[in-house]
């Protein structure tokens, strides 16, 4: 299975300790050279800095091969690459959490998901705790949901 990985998903996975999640449920992860950059930046949470000490062996960093698409000029430079490389990579699936490039990637035929459907996949599994990870999500991080996406997600992990 080809999963790519845009920043977001990643940032706050491991901001919640959660970032474990990923190779249990993929193998392996892989991301574009802008999701890097864009990890890195100086102002990043304390935990995606000290994660970035030692980037673990599941995730694998890629660059486009081709020229970036000017038609997805909209989006951050994260998201272009993601999409990019998840159309080359002929990806299973995309990690995404902004709702432009979620919907522009499946406009492209790319499967989504983002870090309320990894945290999902992960309690089917029985991997996590999903409502302890969902208070860290929305306690500990910047991480902000419409509303009707955050009742279809509380509905979903409150079913027995």
């Amino acid at each position: 299975m080809i999963v790519i990985a845009d920043t977001s998903p990643l940032n706050y996975l491991i901001q919640i300790d959660c970032d474990s999640l990923l190779p249990r449920l993929y193998t392996h992860v892989h991301v574009p050279v802008a999701v890097m950059e864009e990890l890195s930046h100086p102002h990043a949470p304390a935990p995606v800095q000290h994660w970035l000490k030692q980037v673990p062996g599941w995730l694998e960093i890629q660059s486009i091969h081709s020229t970036l698409d000017a038609s997805l000029a909209f989006l951050d430079y994260g998201e272009r690459e993601a999409i990019q490389l998840a159309q080359e990579q002929h990806a299973d699936l995309l990690l995404i959490d902004e709702h432009q490039g979620r919907i522009e990637a499946r406009r492209r035929g790319i499967a989504t998901t983002g870090t309320l459907g990894v945290l999902l996949a992960a309690a089917e599994k029985k991997l996590i705790d999903v409502e302890a990870a969902y208070q860290r999500l929305m306690e500990q991080t910047t991480f902000r949901i419409a509303p009707a996406l955050q009742a279809e997600f509380l509905k979903r992990i409150q079913q027995p």
